[in-house]
């Protein structure tokens, strides 16, 4: 039944990562505590593993299609490398009620993003500034708390930039699965914390799944998505706080 919930869970992870081009994460982690009794630092650790491999393999038919913005991608995971690595090698030195409140505060304001309409309908290039800052912010995201950072990266493209919701979607996965990889390496400190056998079941099914939906997600409402997955947000950061402090 273990491996069976495994299986299911890193189908919804998938679908997620494909169909909306961020999220994995913020599944990953509160699935890993609350239906596999993880604490917050091997959950998060593990869950970096998770949507690094799911991510990577939704952004294979995006990039096939030419929806993925590199310059933007490779100079926001560049530009926040430092602040990745630099929280991400301070994580087994913070308490698991430090990280699950801040998780639970990171999934309040995705949500919220997510819930604003697109202001701008012609696409243009992110400047430099935004580029920096945004950068920083999702490093430090992904170093704290195993969040690839995709749902700073759609809001902006789509909103501010005019961007197309799949090149947004594609440019997130890359963004991800880059982050999260290196986020994971600065992690080493916690990977004999985990135990892989639910993760490696879950990453399998993720990345098969995050695949199809990736392939497929041209073909949905986008809107729709983006307002179903931040109501989704929002409910899995009210039960966190609940389980922290209640």
């Amino acid at each position: 039944m273990e491996i069976i919930g495994a299986l299911i869970a890193g189908g919804a992870i998938g679908a997620v990562l494909g169909f909306v081009g961020a999220g994995g994460a913020m599944l990953s982690v509160p699935i890993l505590m609350y239906g596999f009794g993880f604490d917050a630092k091997s959950a998060t650790t593990a869950a970096l593993a998770i949507v690094f491999l799911a991510a990577l393999s939704g952004a294979i038919p995006k990039a096939r299609k030419g929806q993925i913005l590199y310059r933007d991608a490779l100079v926001i995971v560049g530009l926040g490398l430092t602040t990745n690595l630099g929280f991400a090698t301070i994580a087994d030195d913070l308490s698991d009620s430090f990280i699950s409140t801040g998780f639970a505060l990171v999934l309040i304001l995705a949500g919220l993003s997510m819930l604003r309409s697109p202001k701008f309908s012609e696409q243009t290039r992110m400047p430099v500034s935004v580029l920096i800052v945004i950068s920083l912010v999702i490093g430090s995201i992904t170093g704290l708390f195993g969040i690839g950072g995709g749902f700073l990266a759609i809001p902006v493209l789509v909103l501010f930039f005019g961007t197309p919701q799949a090149i947004a979607a594609g440019t997130s996965l890359l963004i991800i699965a880059l982050n999260s990889f290196i986020s994971f390496l600065g992690h080493h400190a916690l990977w004999d914390s985990v135990e892989w056998h639910i993760p490696i079941f879950i990453g399998g099914a993720a990345v098969v799944v995050a695949q199809v939906a990736s392939h497929y997600s041209a073909k949905t409402t986008p809107d729709t998505l983006r307002k179903a997955f931040a109501y989704l947000l929002l409910a899995i950061s009210v039960f966190t706080i609940a389980q922290t402090w209640l």
